[in-house]
């Protein structure tokens, strides 16, 4: 399993609206064949700063999604909302009890 964290810093102005596609989106997200689940998080300190929190069975099924029509729309709206390129990074959890609450 691997977890997939996406930190986007978006214009202001643009704060609503991408919540608001992250809502229209989540559910067929979290549909793809492999994803355990998308969350949308935002940044105590900052509020234009966003993560989206997502598990994927194999680096596979994320590639899978990555090369979807839904991320391709998704991600081009998104991006067009942004004040600073995103950050990602794709990660396997070593030591920790989440597996334990995940399964």
């Amino acid at each position: 399993m691997i977890t997939r964290l996406v930190k986007m810093h978006f214009k202001p102005e643009e704060t609503e609206s991408f919540i608001e596609l992250f809502e229209s989106v989540k559910t067929k997200i979290s549909a793809m064949e492999g994803c355990k689940g998308v969350d949308l998080m935002r940044d105590v300190n900052n509020k234009d700063i966003f993560f989206t929190y997502s598990i994927w069975d194999s680096t596979d099924h994320l590639d899978q999604y990555r090369n979807s029509e839904l991320f391709g729309t998704t991600w081009k709206a998104t991006k067009a909302k942004f004040a600073h390129s995103a950050e990602a990074w794709s990660v396997e959890q070593l030591v920790g009890t989440l597996n334990n609450i995940l399964k």
